[in-house]
């Protein structure tokens, strides 16, 4: 009995050691085969890694060669329009050159019809002395002759000396005319940048466009009918358009909108509520701009209509020029003109600032805006003076008086100097080549070259199939076609050249 207890602890204490011996091989087994799986993912992480490196390096080396690829196109485009224009510098040198050769050959022709002409008066008095020497008249007769030839030479004087002080009265009045309108600008010149009203309202983040639309577009529909105008959402990120034809509207509407964005409680009530205060406060910003451009352009006597009306221009803008700048400044310098030369300083003041208070109301009446400010002046009892400059500053009706003149040239001249509008390159490029293309779609045009900033073009026809008449057609007809099809600043010249060559060979 105790040998069996004893071989059973034995048998007991050997299962004991082998099984905890099976274990730890069993952990050693399991703990390597979990090494090993982690060994097998870190190196599967790594070839993933190295294949996302060399795909990004990929990447950025197919942006590199689009970039030098794009940079290099925009080279040979730029270098091609370098080469085109020295070409044209060449031929306009070249045809400089031909034009003072033949200015020279004029001279010489004229040297020689002066030295003609001296001799035929030469031989004129020679002649007269000779039939003096034979004739035989008696002593009335040769005085009356005498008298007669006397008063000849004295008319041919007397024409040569009214062309040439004519030829001078014209160039001393360029001359004056030039220093008027200089001086005039110069002393007028506008201090301030022209401010544009932008219909374009900036968002915290693109969230806020879902709030502006609201649940099934509710808010958005709420404030198009309040404001009667468009809000445009989609077009730019981080960005809506207000767009109405109205430019008072769609100043309150920007006002209207940028405050509810920057209280962040958009809902029907309380848009009518904000638009509400926004249109009092436009309107007030209105009364005040009309009485300050007033005060500025030294305006006096203007009914509060007029003057509401006059600051409803300073959310209206012409290529980039306000409008109510662009009264003060046309009334500072039509009254230093008027000042220079003798006319109705006050008239040419008023007339010169409220040229222009029909585009306040253009867009809702039907006219042209020198009407419109006609007719609404004299309702409200302007000046009669003032009233016919206004309607005739575009020749729409017949200039009365000298100040309705100079308002037509201040206002020119205010639109028309550096810096008073602008546009875009995009824009500017668009219209020189509307005015080749157009230009060259006349038959018998071989060349036409818009020069001078677009305000000129010059068009080369074909001498053997244009005559002289058909140039002057073709300019004609350009000039009313660029009228009626384009918009551009100040004026453009049509300059249409013919020009004939004939050539021989001596052989």
């Amino acid at each position: 009995m105790k040998l069996g207890a004893s071989t059973i602890i034995i048998g007991t204490v050997v299962v004991f050691v082998l099984s905890f011996i099976g274990a730890q091989i069993i952990s050693r087994i399991l703990g390597k085969s979990v090494r090993m799986k982690a060994d097998a993912m870190l190196q599967e992480s790594k070839e993933k890694g190295k294949n996302i490196e060399f795909e990004a390096k990929d990447n950025a080396i197919k942006i590199k060669q689009q970039a030098e690829g794009e940079i290099s196109r925009r080279r040979n485009e730029l270098s091609k329009e370098e080469d085109r224009l020295q070409k044209r510098r060449e031929n306009l040198d070249n045809r400089l050159e031909r034009l003072e050769q033949q200015e020279l050959q004029v001279n010489r022709r004229q040297s020689s019809v002066d030295k003609r002409f001296n001799e035929v008066e030469k031989t004129y008095d020679e002649q007269m002395q000779k039939l003096q020497e034979i004739s035989r008249m008696t002593d009335e007769e040769a005085r009356e002759v005498l008298l007669t030839e006397v008063e000849k030479e004295a008319r041919s004087d007397m024409a040569r000396i009214m062309r040439q002080i004519e030829s001078e009265a014209k160039r001393e009045g360029e001359k004056r005319a030039r220093e008027l309108i200089t001086e005039s600008i110069q002393r007028v010149a506008s201090d301030q940048v022209a401010h544009v009203t932008t219909s374009r309202v900036s968002l915290p983040n693109e969230e806020m466009k879902g709030r502006i639309v609201g649940r099934n577009g509710r808010n958005i529909r709420a404030f198009e009918q309040a404001a009667g105008v468009d809000i445009i959402v989609d077009d730019t990120p981080e960005a809506v358009t207000v767009s109405c034809f109205d430019p008072t509207r769609r100043e309150i509407a920007r006002r209207a909108l940028t405050q509810l964005i920057s209280d962040g409680r958009i809902h029907p009530a309380h848009i009518e509520k904000v638009l509400a205060n926004e249109e009092k406060e436009v309107l007030k910003i209105i009364e005040e701009a009309g009485e300050q451009a007033a005060f500025d352009a030294g305006v006096t006597g203007l009914s509060s209509e007029v003057l509401n009306m006059m600051g409803r221009l300073k959310f209206r803008t012409s290529f980039g020029q306000n409008q109510l700048t662009h009264a003060v400044e046309s009334s500072m310098i039509a009254a230093m003109i008027a000042a220079e030369v003798g006319a109705d300083i006050e008239v040419a003041k008023v007339a010169g600032f409220l040229h222009d208070i029909g585009k306040a109301m253009d867009h809702n009446t039907e006219g042209t805006h020198a009407l419109i400010g006609a007719k609404f002046c004299k309702r409200h009892r302007v000046n009669q003076a003032v009233v016919n400059a206004i309607e005739s500053h575009h020749h729409e009706s017949e200039q009365e008086s000298i100040e309705a003149v100079i308002v037509e040239a201040a206002d020119a001249i205010s639109g028309a100097r550096p810096g008073a509008r602008r546009e875009n390159l995009e824009q500017y490029i668009k219209r020189l080549r509307a005015l080749e293309e157009m230009a060259q779609s006349y038959k018998g045009v071989s060349q036409a070259y818009a020069i001078q900033a677009g305000r000129e073009v010059r068009i080369i026809v074909k001498p053997e199939e244009i005559d002289d008449l058909e140039s002057a057609r073709i300019a004609r007809d350009l000039a009313k076609n660029i009228e009626e099809t384009m918009q551009y600043p100040g004026q453009i010249k049509v300059m249409v050249i013919r020009e004939t060559r004939s050539i021989e060979f001596a052989k």
